[in-house]
């Protein structure tokens, strides 16, 4: 990789479908490499995207850094053009779950934030969508 290269930080889960399994493993820990194994296998897997295991390394040894914002960015955009949704949208609300894991499985690594920011109206709007693979009972 040449010098002026940026490693890229996260994969789609079709995008990551397309590696090697040892290699999603190692990039992508063992749940972002099963859900880009499922929608290879052609599952009905909600779209999404993970961020490779050495962007968690750089955040956990040195905080959040400029080119996490443009991946996060790109990721989402990917996510709103794929689903027809927008994050925070009133109308047509894109839901999403933040999981946090390693690739090798620790207790304080096991954090899920399921739907951030949704304000009860917006999960409102979620309920009427039957079919949508994307929407689950994420609410309690």
């Amino acid at each position: 990789m040449s010098r002026h290269m940026t490693p890229r930080l996260c994969y789609s889960f079709a995008q990551a479908a397309d590696l090697d399994q040892d290699a999603r493993v190692a990039m992508l820990g063992g749940k972002g490499a099963a859900l880009a194994r499922m929608t290879a296998m052609g599952l009905p897997v909600p779209a999404g995207f993970t961020f490779t295991s050495e962007a968690c390394n750089r955040v956990l040894a040195d905080g959040w850094f400029a080119e996490l914002d443009h991946s996060l960015a790109d990721g989402l955009g990917e996510l709103e053009r794929s689903t027809g949704r927008r994050l925070g949208s009133g109308s047509t609300p894109l839901p999403v779950s933040v999981r946090s894991r390693a690739s090798v499985p620790l207790p304080a690594t096991m954090d899920t934030v399921p739907t951030p920011g949704m304000p009860d109206q917006l999960a409102a709007h979620l309920a009427p969508a039957p079919g949508d693979a994307s929407v689950g009972s994420a609410r309690a």
